[in-house]
């Protein structure tokens, strides 16, 4: 299980700490930060992190993949700075590009509601599912009762809307849903498509704002500037009531007038553009959405269509959009399924077994792209094919659904019935099985391959050479609980007798700190390493050290990684010990031989033990 708490804490390190972000808020699985300065991140060094998939850089925004457990690492975080956090919010973050601006919008407006809206939409298909089997009569008051708590989030999303517009826009929350409330209120959706409304003579051409998204959306921008507006105006005594009463009776009348029509206009246009394509060549919209979307969830882009679904759903009843995106998503599953069946890497199977069930079964693909498909090349390749074909296949089809669900293999029972249910079932067969068979076929460079062909095991021993000069004692005697009961792993401590740190064994620096505090190196057979100068030394904020390396350097047995000046640190009201553990336990879950009392850099400190040596020695 993921610490969340330690997580956060190398995270809120990994971007330059708390003073270096402007904002920072989460999506369904990566934290997305506006910083400062983004070159004081470490991108590295936030890779290594455990529970970090990786980093990206898209939308004006500094973007931290987690995966499925980022709400908990996200409350962590605020939990730990001082501001408790905040969200993206207007006049907080640099202005940057439009479309930039755009992406940051939706991603603070959306995320959110976006559980609320997948979990009831899920909901919904399962509820249509039944009903299509026989199952259920909808002429039950069970249905009926199933039909609104399913049914209720997304009928009446602008009241959801007005409260996260709100947050960003800095207006009025309950104004905001004042407003919202009145473009949903019983009488006002009876007007919808009768003739001759007016309103103070003003003819009004009135809309459905059920399930809508532009209108709420844009009034509460406009309303954040008439309340600062209207509170520097308005006589003290008087603008608490009155700036609500008049902000509320000039922005639904503006609505009902101006914006709805126009946004439905737009909503109507845009919905049959799409329809136009789906119909005329289906084909060639699905393949190209099918190979395209995981490239969007890359850099984060995927967030522009969320309000392009709702308009569609708004003007159609129904999202076509959603079909190809089933199939971008199970191929990549797909794909590192192939991974999964032909590697011969242990570490690279136990990530590929749960980011395979992740994929198909709850449509999150991050771990998969990031972990494991992008980093080999070929099967992210393999995965866009897949995703193209199953795509073409499924609009063929003209596979829709009526519910906003996240697609995935749980949320199948939303298409059942809503097109040609044959070329579904093959479009979406194909979108896995055909990335499954190129891995397998075509193959990729499987990490495990040299050391398989070097050794009969995947993981060897390897000798850890001390890298500190001084006295060694066990692990048990470190102040601090994490360290002394191994729970970030085994090896042992040493009290320093000079201010150099070396390298324990040739391999990689996979974390240097920016405070200079810590060190985390990968040997060449795979272990991991985490040497921790002093405890709570991190506070320092890199006094007293100074860094010899960075993140991704290659070194030798005996090269020098940091220097540190001990008597000014322990002056400073620090314990200098300094654990030295091996942190990838299910490669190396032990250590043999360690050594005792003084000892030099360079002799050997202990033998990390693989877990394939256990597995012989049994």
């Amino acid at each position: 299980m993921t610490d969340h708490a330690k997580t956060a804490a190398a995270v809120l390190t990994g971007v330059g700490g708390e003073s270096n972000i402007t904002s920072m808020v989460h999506c369904a699985t990566r934290l997305r930060f506006v910083l400062k300065d983004e070159g004081k991140a470490d991108a590295a060094a936030l890779r290594a992190t455990p529970g970090v998939i990786t980093t990206a850089q898209a939308g004006g925004q500094y973007q931290v993949v987690i995966g499925n457990e980022v709400p908990e690492v996200f409350a962590a975080i605020q939990a730990a700075t001082k501001g408790g956090g905040s969200d993206t919010r207007a006049g907080e973050a640099p202005k940057g590009n439009p479309f930039n601006r755009f992406i940051r919008m939706i991603a603070a407006i959306f995320t959110p509601i976006l559980w609320a809206l997948a979990g009831t939409g899920l909901l919904k298909a399962f509820l249509a599912a039944a009903v299509t089997f026989g199952w259920m009569d909808t002429s039950t008051t069970t249905y009926t009762i199933l039909n609104a708590l399913s049914d209720a989030f997304l009928t009446f999303l602008p009241l959801a809307l007005a409260i996260t517009a709100a947050r960003y826009f800095r207006a009025a929350e309950f104004t905001s849903l004042a407003i919202a409330g009145a473009l949903v209120y019983p009488s006002i959706v009876a007007l919808n498509g009768q003739p001759d409304i007016t309103f103070f003579g003003i003819p009004v051409t009135m809309v459905s704002y059920v399930s809508s998204v532009i209108p709420i959306i844009v009034i509460v921008w406009l309303q954040a500037y008439a309340e600062r507006f209207l509170l520097k105006v308005l006589p003290g005594a008087v603008r608490r009531f009155l700036t609500p009463m008049i902000v509320v009776l000039i922005a639904v009348p503006l609505v009902f007038v101006v914006i709805g029509p126009l946004s439905n206009l737009l909503g109507t246009t845009l919905a049959s553009g799409i329809g136009w394509i789906f119909q005329t060549v289906p084909w060639l919209g699905g393949a190209i959405l099918g190979g395209l979307w995981q490239v969007f969830v890359i850099f984060g882009l995927h967030w522009g269509f969320v309000p392009l679904f709702q308009l569609e759903y708004q003007t159609t009843g129904s999202f076509l959009l959603f079909g190809p995106v089933f199939a971008a998503v199970l191929a990549q599953g797909g794909a590192v399924a192939g991974v999964l069946a032909r590697t011969r890497n242990r570490n690279l199977r136990s990530l590929a077994a749960p980011a395979t069930l992740s994929a198909l079964l709850a449509g999150i693909t991050e771990p998969a792209i990031y972990g494991i498909t992008l980093p080999l090349k070929r099967p992210f390749a393999f995965g866009i094919v897949g995703g193209v074909i199953g795509g073409a296949i499924v609009a063929t089809g003209g596979v829709f659904t009526r519910a906003f669900v996240v697609p995935s293999g749980l949320a199948l029972p939303a298409l059942l019935g809503n097109g040609d249910m044959v070329l579904l079932a093959i479009g979406l067969g194909a979108a896995v099985v055909v990335p499954f068979v190129l891995v397998v076929l075509f193959g990729f460079a499987d990490p495990g391959d040299d050391s398989v062909a070097a050794s009969p095991t995947a993981a060897t021993d390897t000798v850890v050479s001390n890298p500190v000069d001084g006295t060694v004692v066990p692990l048990a005697e470190v102040p601090d609980a994490a360290f002394a009961d191994a729970s970030l792993g085994k090896g042992v401590a040493i009290r320093p007798t000079s201010g150099a740190v070396y390298a324990a064994f040739d391999g990689t620096v996979v974390a240097a700190f920016p405070t200079g505090h810590a060190i985390g190196l990968r040997g060449v057979d795979g272990v991991e390493l985490l040497i921790h100068v002093g405890l709570d030394t991190v506070k320092l904020g890199g006094q007293h050290f100074t860094l010899k390396v960075q993140s991704g350097a290659e070194v030798k047995a005996g090269d020098l990684l940091l220097e540190f000046d001990g008597d000014a640190i322990e002056k400073a009201g620090y314990d200098l010990i300094t654990p030295v553990i091996v942190t990838n336990g299910d490669l190396y879950p032990d250590i043999a031989d360690a050594a005792s009392g003084p000892l030099s850099h360079g002799e050997t400190l202990f033998r990390a033990v693989s877990v394939d040596s256990l597995s012989t020695a049994h």
